[in-house]
């Protein structure tokens, strides 16, 4: 009895929970529009991403609500949210060829919702993580990089600088590893002092997972329909940016695909640090704070289908990436 009573009031719980935030989106909404149901998105790895169906006077509609409910992301969730707001409003009104979202409404504390949650449109398009038109997709990849390194941003609106995600002590080598002298060498890379570098508007996160495609195939032409998740957004080296859709890359398709990303940047007219060896620091910086296995961004991509990434496969491919990079660049 007390285990149906348990479930019961769980279930009240989520119920008062989602009533709440509904109500607090419905406050966004034209007046008369109510939201009628809600689905999970999939893919997500750091927030809960929700679509939501929504019929009013003007008619029908569907948002997306990303919620932080994790305890280490809630402890974050206003500085997060606050920034893509920000952003969806600058790349919104900029036109510069970034396909973003519209925002709807931000509560970045929870004071209203039951979580930390940010309301936006929904973008067309989905989320590509096979292998089919994979070179044609990368092409566009490395054209919207370059796209968003070029948006005009006034000083006293500059994200935040930068944060490296590793240190030289912070680095976790695999266990068990045939090649430790790889990961030691690479170790030693990121010790030095960060190169300079013009300042670029940054993504930080840009990697497939974060892009949506429509087209291809029968279709009608591919093309990028929306970036997404722009909670990490920076001012940094555009190398960053570069390097961290090379290291997804290497680990979703095998390491040439991530070691023919930054050639594909530049064709589209991005700029990269004319030394290797600063073009090297930063490949590294990124491609390290996945290690030891990558396991972290396994999770998301065998929801979206690839459930070949294992994470004995993911782990070989960093490794042998993290070998590639000191072998081209050291």
């Amino acid at each position: 009895m007390s285990e149906l009573v348990a479930h019961d009031d769980a279930q009240r719980n989520r119920d008062r929970d989602r009533d709440r935030t509904w109500a607090w989106v419905e406050g966004r909404l034209a007046d008369g529009s109510r939201v009628t149901g809600g689905s999970r998105l999939r893919g997500g790895f750091t927030s809960e991403m929700r679509r939501l169906r929504v019929e009013g006077p003007e008619g029908a509609e569907e948002l997306v609500l990303r919620s932080f409910v994790a305890p280490f992301y809630l402890r974050h969730a206003e500085g997060l949210l606050t920034r893509e707001a920000d952003i969806l409003t600058l790349l919104g009104a900029d036109g510069g060829g970034v396909p973003v979202a519209t925002l709807r409404g931000v509560d970045a504390t929870g004071e209203f919702c039951a979580y930390p949650s940010l309301l936006m449109t929904l973008l067309p398009g989905t989320v590509r993580v096979d292998e089919e038109e994979l070179d044609q997709r990368c092409r566009l990849l490395a054209g919207q990089l370059a796209r968003i390194h070029r948006v005009d941003v006034p000083e006293h609106a500059r994200p935040r600088d930068y944060q490296a995600w590793v240190t030289p002590e912070g680095v976790r080598r695999p266990a068990g590893s045939a090649r430790p002298e790889v990961w030691e060498r690479a170790v030693e890379v990121i010790r030095r002092p960060p190169p300079s570098f013009p300042g670029r508007f940054l993504h930080r996160d840009y990697h497939p997972g974060n892009v949506l495609f429509s087209g291809g195939g029968s279709t009608g032409e591919l093309r990028i329909t929306g970036v997404v998740d722009w909670v990490e957004t920076s001012w940094g080296p555009a190398d960053l940016d570069v390097a961290h859709c090379s290291t997804a890359l290497a680990l979703l398709y095998g390491v040439p695909a991530g070691m023919a990303f930054a050639g594909r940047y530049l064709e589209a007219g991005g700029d990269l640090a004319v030394e290797p060896a600063d073009h090297l620091y930063w490949r590294l910086l990124d491609a390290l704070a996945f290690a030891p296995d990558a396991e972290k961004v396994g999770v998301s991509w065998r929801e979206l289908g690839r459930t070949d990434l294992t994470p004995a496969l993911l782990a070989g491919r960093l490794e042998e990436y993290v070998e590639e990079l000191l072998k081209r660049f050291g």
